[in-house]
């Protein structure tokens, strides 16, 4: 067993065992700890906040910011380490979802729903809460290394009842597998804030150009399902979540798929923006997003338009196995 493999293994047995209070204050510890070394992950949580937030707010304020998103995302693996312990009745109250009736209707209906989230708040929480509901779920997940800690992740998404496919290395593309689950009638949630593959979709983000998977737009095109948009958030009591949508698709006489994908994707993104807006601190979002310097010849422009002597229907991701964003 490597080191890594040990700290999560002993995370989720260790953690369960502490007193809520107790284990809240030393995850909080760690956060500030983490706050004051300003590793990477911090450094690179004040630029991606700057962008949320604007010029405008100090840095004196952007601090503090950076501060609590910290003990935000301590707050989030606090939870994960002991999302196995609860009882499925204590599933469905730890989590609120705005809006909720519109995926009741849709599973009462038998119909499939894709839903696009952000790093924020507890997405794990939030499949937790769709499964104990009785709900079929499928979605993705990164092949982690050391492989030990992929398959420890694996088991503990599936035993809160979710249907977790690896990005790549299984038998099947995932997007042909959550496609049929989708027509099924499963519910098909994806983080869908972050793709920095060559298959991303170029969108206009915080007024910077991003990357996002084609993942979720193309599945709602391909499927004909009701797409969704989530913000996810922390309350005091505890992660909370809330669905816009469905979102409009474009239709097919709109233009070539490729289109269609890239301004859907911009949707998703428009909305996603609002959501993070709206609750910065709760946004875990400590690796890059944003793509530096000028687009180059061939890609999207901003907003999701073809920049110069690029294809509009040339989406990285509408050929082959599309970009699929994964749980992290």
């Amino acid at each position: 067993m490597t080191p890594v493999e040990f700290a999560y293994l002993a995370g989720w047995r260790a953690v369960r065992a502490l007193p809520r209070p107790v284990a809240a204050g030393l995850f909080r510890a760690a956060a500030d700890q983490a706050y004051r070394r300003r590793g990477p992950g911090s450094r690179r949580l004040a630029a991606n906040l700057r962008r949320v937030v604007g010029p405008e707010l100090s840095e004196a304020a952007l601090e503090e910011l950076v501060r609590r998103g910290l003990r935000s995302y301590a707050r989030y693996w606090l939870d994960v380490f002991r999302l196995p312990s609860r009882s499925r009745a204590q599933l469905r109250e730890d989590f609120r979802l705005h809006g909720e009736e519109l995926l009741v209707a849709d599973m009462a209906a038998g119909r499939g729903a894709v839903v696009a989230l952000p790093h924020s708040g507890n997405w794990d929480a939030a499949g937790a809460w769709v499964a104990a509901n009785g709900w079929p779920i499928a979605t993705v997940m990164e092949r982690l290394k050391p492989e030990g800690v992929f398959e420890r992740f694996l088991d503990f998404r599936r035993r809160l009842g979710m249907e977790i496919l690896p990005t790549h290395g299984g038998p099947r593309a995932p997007f042909e597998v959550l496609a049929e689950r989708v027509a099924a009638g499963y519910l098909v949630p994806l983080l869908a804030d972050r793709d920095l593959s060559a298959r991303g979709v170029p969108v206009r983000f915080f007024g910077g150009q991003a990357r996002m998977p084609a993942g979720p737009a193309l599945l709602a095109i391909r499927t004909g399902a009701p797409l969704y948009v989530a913000a996810l958030w922390y309350d005091p009591a505890g992660p909370r979540g809330r669905l816009v949508g469905p979102l409009e698709v474009p239709a097919q006489q709109t233009g070539p798929l490729g289109q269609r994908v890239r301004a859907l994707t911009q949707r998703i993104a428009d909305h996603l923006a609002e959501g993070i807006a709206q609750r910065p601190e709760d946004w875990h979002m400590l690796q890059r997003v944003w793509i530096d310097g000028p687009v180059r010849p061939g890609s999207a422009g901003p907003g999701g338009s073809a920049g110069p002597g690029g294809s509009a229907g040339a989406v990285p991701g509408t050929a082959g196995t599309p970009s699929i964003s994964e749980p992290a």
